[in-house]
């Protein structure tokens, strides 16, 4: 089953939503992500918007969830900024701590007033 976000006009997730992978197969018998798109659009309406994400984060970064920024120049769904504090990392494409958490084994819940990490 093919995976398939629907985007608002800032690029937000609305809602994912799966799709029989038949529905995608070309001419070639090979899975073309605009045939999915254009079957949506022709459920939800030619002005919807739709692009493919994958459940196993294949392509894309990572699976698209409602409230996920589609960002179209790095190709992937970015999740909502956690804290004020965070800062993006260009390399796992996600927000990230301003301090590391840490690495003994405990669990730890961030606090942001205080911008560190709490053994919780």
């Amino acid at each position: 089953m093919a995976h398939f976000a629907q985007l608002d006009e800032n690029d937000i997730v609305i809602t994912v939503l799966v799709v029989d992978n038949e529905k995608l197969l070309n001419n070639f018998n090979v899975e073309d992500e605009n045939l999915g798109i254009q079957y949506l659009k022709s459920i939800f309406g030619e002005s919807s918007n739709w692009i493919q994400t994958s459940y196993n984060n294949s392509f894309r970064v990572r699976m698209a969830a409602p409230n996920y920024k589609y960002d179209r120049l790095l190709d992937s769904f970015i999740p909502p900024k956690q804290y004020d504090s965070w800062i993006f990392d260009d390399i796992s494409k996600s927000w990230i701590s301003p301090i590391p958490y840490p690495n003994d084994g405990n669990y730890y819940i961030w606090d942001e007033n205080t911008k560190t990490w709490i053994e919780g």
